[in-house]
């Protein structure tokens, strides 16, 4: 007789079916995986172009429209300063500050004659979210004595002794899954209130 015994055709099924187990789970490894790095480098470049923001806004700190000294407030998870960032010659209210694990950004324009700043009309964005919880400041902050190895300023910070803004972010896109959260840094000189010329 020609032909395959049921022993035959079940030991193929057996074999198909182990192969394709084996193939499949080797597929959903590989979309998860790609998954999670690809959310991972869009965390990483969502604080790159954050710091860069930061770090440009903060060059071009600036007296506020009000006559205010540039930085309004400094602690180690936000910072608050004036710059015009629309060129539209009037200087906004930039404030960065942390939020359940989310830097948010807070722009605040000036209104009314005379000028005022009205926390009512502040507009606030997320700028980066899975910011990690460490020890070290979000920001730091040094005076012109900075010699690149001092200690920052101990909070409460005087602003007006503000020369340089250290800025610290350690994030990650998941914190329950891999891969470990990542730290950025950036230091901004604050060209428009040096001392030192």
């Amino acid at each position: 007789m020609k032909g395959f015994s049921l022993i035959e055709i079940l030991v193929v099924i057996f074999i198909v079916g182990l192969v394709s187990i084996v193939i499949s789970s080797f597929f959903v490894d590989i979309f998860s995986l790609s998954r999670i790095i690809g959310s991972d480098l869009s965390t990483q470049q969502e604080v790159r172009v954050a710091l860069k923001q930061i770090s440009s806004e903060l060059r071009s700190t600036s007296p506020s429209s009000t006559g205010s000294y540039p930085i309004a407030e400094a602690s180690s998870t936000s910072l608050t300063f004036y710059s015009d960032t629309d060129d539209d010659g009037l200087k906004e209210r930039l404030r960065y500050f942390l939020q359940n694990s989310v830097i948010k950004k807070g722009v605040l324009k000036p209104t009314g004659n005379p000028l005022t700043y009205n926390p009512a009309n502040e507009t606030v964005v997320d700028l980066i979210r899975g910011v990690y919880a460490t020890t070290t400041p979000i920001f730091s902050y040094y005076d012109s004595s900075y010699d690149g190895a001092s200690s920052p300023l101990s909070q409460p910070v005087t602003t007006t002794a503000v020369r340089l803004i250290k800025i610290v972010i350690t994030a990650q896109s998941d914190p329950s899954k891999a891969p470990a959260p990542f730290t950025m840094t950036t230091g901004v000189t604050l060209r428009n209130i040096k001392d030192n010329l």
